[in-house]
């Protein structure tokens, strides 16, 4: 099996995984502040990738890596999980979800500045194509409905991205899950403590959804998923990987529809499939 073959695998469970992120976060919020969240989840994942680390003999990054960690860590690990915690309490998981259609071209964007690809200009063609159906989409519902929502999850969007392309050019030479475990290891000081001090005094009102959310940002949204997309996008490529990111919406709605039984209406599924049908083109000018 050729590399690229082998990064499309890697970041199709990656997206797979992360499908569940903006449904575990929903069910979550509802029992947890969205700040004790984003630095619980955070805490939680950096103690287990700090147990990997030590257990694997991992060596420490240089020091020139450490600024890209830093861009990670505050793209991935505190900007994405704060800002859409915070949407979530305005809108639904559903609604939030579209927005993720979003992410490829953030994620290519920052992949010409950040990794030095260049796609060709059909591929930037698709990809506006699909952000475009997002955007329309959030017209369409009305973004006076719930103004601030839409805006935190468009600040998350462009926050991902970056960490998501840093992430992939790290990657190349740190190594994939070492890359996203270094940097909850880098924030952990400050998410354990601020985690500490924002814990509530009891847990005795949080229900099992609201623990099952936690536990799933944690390990799975936080860090599993993680080890999956680096390795794929840096196989790959950013550009042409990320846009499998296209898949997430569809995954998604799924999720939201069945297990928090959220509506889903037929608009969103035609945008989404209408977002999905763009990967195919762009991936054939992806480089």
């Amino acid at each position: 099996m050729d590399k690229t073959t082998t990064g499309w695998i890697n970041g199709f469970l990656g997206v797979l995984i992360f499908s569940g992120s903006l449904p575990a976060t929903r069910a979550a919020v509802l029992d947890f502040d969205p700040v004790f969240l984003t630095v619980a989840r955070a805490a939680i994942a950096g103690l287990l990738a700090l147990c990997l680390l030590v257990a694997f003999r991992e060596k420490r990054p240089a020091a020139d890596q450490l600024v890209s960690l830093a861009v990670v860590s505050l793209g991935v690990v505190v900007g994405f999980p704060l800002l859409t915690a915070l949407a979530l309490q305005h809108v639904t998981s559903a609604h939030s979800i579209v927005f993720v259609g979003m992410l490829p071209l953030a994620t290519a964007a920052f992949g010409v500045l950040r990794g030095g690809e260049r796609p060709r200009p059909a591929f930037w063609m698709f990809s506006v194509t699909g952000s475009l159906l997002v955007i329309g989409f959030a017209l369409a519902q009305g973004l006076s409905a719930s103004p601030v929502g839409d805006a935190l999850m468009l600040a998350a969007i462009v926050v991902c991205g970056l960490g998501y392309a840093e992430g992939a050019k790290l990657s190349r030479t740190l190594g994939g899950w070492q890359v996203i475990s270094w940097a909850l290891v880098l924030s952990l000081p400050v998410m354990l403590s601020i985690a500490l001090f924002l814990m509530p005094s009891s847990f005795a009102e949080v229900g099992v959804p609201g623990w099952v959310g936690l536990g799933y940002v944690s390990l799975f949204s936080m860090l599993i998923g993680f080890i999956f997309w680096y390795r794929g996008l840096a196989q790959g490529g950013i550009a042409a990987v990320g846009q499998l990111q296209l898949l997430q919406p569809f995954f998604g709605l799924a999720l939201a529809a069945t297990l928090l039984h959220e509506d889903v209406s037929l608009l969103m599924l035609a945008v989404t499939v209408a977002v999905i049908l763009c990967v195919v083109g762009a991936r054939k000018f992806a480089k």
